[in-house]
C-alpha cells in the first residue's frame, strides 16, 4: 500500500484546496507501508485505512458467486432465512408447550387417583386421607383388591357377612379388606350403603377407606386397626383388660353410637364381634347398618344381643332404643367376663342368666363384695356399667334410656344413675333366681 508523507504532517481526511496546493508546491514524497492484508485478500475483503489503522473490509457484491463470498457476507445472505426457521420452530415448541402442560397435570392429577396419595394423607391418610367429611372412598377394581390383599392371603377373620383379609396401600399403611359375602341387595343398594359409610368420619368409628362394587365381587376397604376385635380381649382365658380399661371402652363405643344416631344411622349389630380396638385401646365400631343390608336374608344379628322389638313387633317399634339394648348386654357382657376371672360370678352350667343374677345381688347392695379386688373409684365405674346395662335392656323400648343419655350417665356422677326397674319379665326373672 502506497502512502503519501511531507514535511506538513497529514491529519484530516479530507483537504482543502490550498491544503492540497501546498502540498503539490512543498512536494511529496511515496513510501510503501507493508499492511499484512493476506488474509483480507484471501477472504475476498479489501484492505483499507481507518482512522490510521489498517482494517480488512468486505463488501457484500451480490455479482460474487456465493461460494467465494466471505462468511459475514454468507451469514447476512442466509439471514432471513434462518430467521423464519427460528420462528417456525419457536412456534412449534411452543405449540407443545401449550398443549403438552394441560396433558400432564391431567396425567399428574390420574396417577394421584390411581396411587391415591399418602392419604395420608393422610393419609393420613388415613388418619391421613383422614377425618373429613367431604373425601369421597376410592372406588377400586377387582384387580386392584387382589393386589393389596396379596391374593387374599393373610385371613383376618370371618363372620356372617364376609371375610376379613389384611391389605397393604401402594402409599404404605395397613387395611382390612371386607369381601362381602353375596346378599339379595342390587348394586344400588351397595352404592348407597357405601355412601352411607362414607358419613361416618368418628374418633370411636371404623373409617371407610375405599370400595369394590363389580358384578357379585364386592369389597369394603378399611382402617387396619391394630389391636382386633373387643370379644378376643373379654372372652380370653385370661381377661387382661382393667375396671379403668373396660369404662374407657365402654364410654367411647357410647359416644361412637351416639354420633351414629345423630347423622340418623342405627347399627343394628352391636356386640363384642363388632368393636374393633387399636393400640390405646380406644373402640372403634365397625360394620354398621350390615344388618339392615342383609335382612333380607333373614340374619337379625347375634342371638342374646338383638333387642325384643325385632322380633316381636307388638312390644314396639325397630328404632335406636334397639341399639341402646343391644349397648346394655355389650355392658353387662363385659362386667360379667371379668367376674368370671375374680371367681365373682362362676356360670359353667349356663343356667344362671347374668343380668338377672346382677340385679338381684344390687337389690341385696351385695355389689361391695363383688367388686372386692377394686379400689373406690374402680367400684364406682363398674357400677354405673351395670346400673346403666340394667337400664338399656328394658323390655319396653321407651324405658330405655337414649344413648345420649347413657353418655351423660356414665360420665356423671353415681348419684345421677338410680336403680332401674326389673328389665325382665318377673315369671322368668323369679324361676331364673330360684335356680341360682
Amino acid at each position: 500500500m502506497l502512502m503519501a508523507s511531507s514535511r506538513y504532517p497529514l491529519k484530516y481526511d479530507n483537504y482543502t484546496y490550498s491544503q492540497i496546493h501546498d502540498l503539490l508546491a512543498y512536494g511529496a514524497e511515496l513510501s510503501w507501508f507493508q499492511a499484512m492484508c493476506t488474509e483480507c485478500d484471501e477472504s475476498n475483503g479489501a484492505c483499507i485505512r481507518e482512522d490510521n489503522k489498517i482494517r480488512c473490509r468486505h463488501y457484500c457484491y451480490e455479482d460474487t458467486p456465493l461460494s467465494e463470498r466471505s462468511f459475514g457476507c454468507k451469514l447476512e445472505y442466509y439471514a432471513p432465512y434462518l430467521l423464519l426457521v427460528a420462528i417456525v420452530i419457536g412456534g412449534l415448541i411452543g405449540l407443545r408447550l401449550l398443549c403438552g402442560i394441560p396433558c400432564l397435570i391431567g396425567l399428574v392429577i390420574y396417577k394421584s387417583k390411581k396411587r391415591h396419595s399418602s392419604m395420608k394423607k393422610s393419609e393420613i391418610i388415613q388418619e391421613i386421607v383422614s377425618q373429613r367429611i367431604d373425601i369421597t372412598p376410592i372406588n377400586y377394581s377387582y384387580s386392584e383388591i387382589k393386589r393389596m390383599t396379596g391374593n387374599f392371603a393373610a385371613k383376618l377373620g370371618e363372620g356372617p357377612h364376609g371375610t376379613v383379609f389384611k391389605g397393604k396401600l401402594r402409599s404404605g399403611p395397613f387395611v382390612a379388606v371386607k369381601m362381602m359375602s353375596n346378599s339379595s341387595s342390587s348394586d344400588k343398594d351397595s352404592i348407597a350403603y357405601v355412601s352411607m359409610l362414607s358419613r361416618i368420619i368418628h374418633p370411636n368409628a371404623v373409617k371407610l377407606i375405599g370400595f369394590c362394587v363389580k358384578g357379585e365381587k364386592r369389597a369394603l376397604v378399611y382402617q387396619f386397626i391394630q389391636c382386633g376385635s373387643l370379644d378376643k380381649h373379654i372372652f380370653s382365658a385370661n381377661p387382661s383388660l382393667s375396671y379403668r380399661e373396660m369404662f374407657k371402652i365402654s364410654l367411647g363405643i357410647a359416644k361412637g353410637m351416639a354420633f351414629l344416631h345423630d347423622i340418623k344411622i342405627l347399627h343394628l349389630g352391636i356386640k363384642p364381634e363388632n368393636i374393633l380396638l387399636d393400640e390405646d385401646l380406644r373402640p372403634k365400631i365397625s360394620d354398621s347398618g350390615m344388618e339392615k343390608l342383609y335382612s333380607s336374608r333373614g340374619h337379625k344379628g347375634k342371638m342374646g344381643f338383638v333387642a325384643p322389638e325385632v322380633f316381636y313387633k307388638n312390644i314396639g317399634e325397630v328404632s335406636s332404643k334397639a341399639d341402646v339394648y343391644s349397648y346394655g348386654i355389650l355392658l353387662l357382657e363385659m362386667i360379667s367376663r371379668l367376674m368370671q376371672s375374680l371367681k365373682s360370678y362362676d356360670n359353667k352350667s349356663g343356667e344362671i342368666y347374668f343380668p338377672w343374677w346382677i340385679y338381684k345381688q344390687f337389690c341385696e347392695g351385695k355389689y361391695s363384695e363383688i367388686f372386692r379386688d377394686a379400689d373406690e373409684e374402680e367400684k364406682m365405674m363398674a357400677k354405673k356399667m351395670v346400673l346403666v346395662g340394667l337400664w338399656c335392656i328394658q323390655i319396653r323400648p321407651e324405658d330405655r334410656p337414649s344413648i345420649n343419655e347413657v353418655v351423660k350417665m356414665l360420665e356423671g356422677g353415681i348419684e345421677l344413675v338410680q336403680m332401674p326397674p326389673m328389665p325382665f319379665q318377673r315369671g322368668m326373672g323369679d324361676e331364673k333366681l330360684e335356680k341360682s
